[in-house]
């Protein structure tokens, strides 16, 4: 281990009580895409506060940032996120349902975690590069929207990075290790049908339904799934169901679509299926469809130059340092569980279960088999635009699933704070070892030439399509 392995660790310890405090506020404020105006402001105020160089409204995106610090050399990214989800409200480390008074928000990904982690990596190179008079620019993106809104894909084609030389982020997790490059490429588009309104009784001849060809499109797709890839998915949600009284031919509905696929290409095939199943419900029914984009994102690419300057320092600091309180209010929310979802988290990250364990205690291995449970990401652009690699952070119990009220419930536990912090350092240590070795930054960029000479970038997100500012967009 290094004099500046352990240099960037004690940088990083010494900046992380703001963090914490950090991540507690905005668990505080669970604020849903492209509407978290305090959550931004509160990491916008930490950046002025650290001494970074901040940008407001990266490219014209209110609840977007960007903090700099350091001169010359290369430019190392490090990502942030701060959105929370729907529904998923619940009070602080109580290990049975509970929800807060309001409108149900909650950080049940750890998106508060997240952003707070990444600043504080930031922060610890900022003061790295400063101390050793190191040429080279560190910068936090605290970007909004990663559930549902595909922020960062708006942010990299309207060139927030096209000077950056690398890029890394991290996710909470149940487990300590490399965030394998596996994700699906996926698109949100809104259906809007239009009819024609009439007594349901009395004129039904007359009528158009909307709600019909809504209907008649599910069923379509349906059909459909049994003739696409098997780790392709079909996610829908209706968002206007025409209204309430049956008696009315319902003259408008809209209905939402989730489409994800293994890469992008593969994406846009289903796409145009699905559209003409909604062409085609619209001609059963008389009636009109119109299309809104409203997000998509690629599916992450890999870099293994960075995976494994990012596993070495995985193991370089070994496991989170979990004590035996930690250990105890895990196991208390892991009560609430079945043994499903515990058996399910190891096969995920790939290891042997043991049973009794509340919280991570092993670096997972590099030759881990996870089981491919896949989702997606908006990391996914910045990956085929710069090489970019990402570790996962053991922050709560194992076997609790995404998006639970069980995960808002650790999102300000001692043990999602330590989770954090450990985190942070390996994040820090990766971007020291990209500055100390012009070698290994400069393979890791021939790597991604390579792959990009193979199979160029193409941005997913259709021409003239603008983020969903002031909506609210579930996963």
């Amino acid at each position: 281990m290094s004099m500046n392995t352990e240099e960037i660790w004690r940088l990083a310890d010494a900046a992380k009580g703001p963090m914490i405090e950090l991540s507690d506020r905005i668990w505080g404020m669970p604020e849903l895409c492209y509407n978290e105006h305090r959550s931004c402001a509160e990491h916008t105020q930490a950046l002025h506060a650290a001494g970074f160089r901040v940008t407001e409204n990266l490219t014209g995106i209110p609840t977007a940032v960007m903090g700099e610090a350091g001169e010359g050399g290369p430019v190392i990214a490090i990502l942030g996120e701060y959105d929370a989800l729907p529904g998923l409200s619940q009070e602080a480390g109580v290990a049975e349902p509970k929800p807060l008074p309001g409108d149900g928000t909650g950080h049940g990904c750890g998106h508060n975690l997240l952003g707070s982690a990444s600043m504080l990596a930031a922060i610890a190179v900022k003061d790295w590069l400063k101390a050793n008079g190191i040429a080279g620019r560190v910068r936090y993106y605290g970007c909004p929207a990663e559930e549902g809104g595909a922020a960062k894909g708006f942010l990299v084609r309207d060139g927030a990075f096209d000077d950056v030389d690398m890029a890394i982020c991290w996710h909470p997790s149940a487990f300590h290790g490399l965030n394998e490059p596996l994700s699906l490429a996926n698109t949100r588009i809104d259906f809007t049908f239009t009819g024609r309104a009439s007594h349901a009784a009395a004129a039904p001849h007359l009528g158009r339904s909307a709600l019909d060809a809504v209907e008649l499109m599910s069923v379509g797709v349906n059909y459909m799934r049994e003739h696409m890839p098997s780790d392709a998915r079909i996610h829908y949600a209706y968002l206007d169901a025409g209204g309430v009284a049956p008696n009315v031919v319902q003259p408008k509905a809209t209905v939402r679509y989730l489409i994800r696929a293994r890469d992008v290409t593969e994406l846009n095939q289903l796409v145009a299926r699905v559209r003409k199943i909604s062409d085609g419900a619209a001609l059963m029914t008389e009636t009109k469809v119109e299309t809104r984009v409203i997000s998509a994102v690629s599916n992450l690419l890999g870099n293994k130059v960075l995976e494994e300057v990012m596993q070495r320092n995985l193991e370089r600091l070994g496991p989170v340092p979990f004590d035996d309180l930690d250990r105890a209010r895990a196991a208390e929310f892991q009560a609430t569980l079945s043994a499903e979802d515990i058996s399910s988290a190891w096969r995920r990250a790939g290891v042997q279960e043991r049973k009794g364990v509340t919280l991570c205690d092993i670096v997972v291995p590099r030759d881990a088999k996870p089981e491919k449970m896949i989702g997606s990401t908006d990391v996914g652009d910045v990956s085929w635009k710069v090489p970019t690699v990402q570790a996962r952070g053991a922050t709560y119990a194992i076997g609790t699933p995404g998006h639970s009220w069980q995960l808002t419930g650790q999102g300000k536990l001692p043990a999602a704070h330590k989770g954090m912090v450990h985190v942070a350092k390996a994040m820090a240590g990766v971007a020291v070892d990209a500055f100390k070795d012009p070698a290994t930054l400069q393979a890791a960029k021939d790597e991604h030439a390579a792959r990009m000479a193979v199979q160029p970038y193409v941005c997913p997100l259709p021409e003239g399509a603008k983020p969903a500012l002031g909506m609210s967009l579930a996963v």
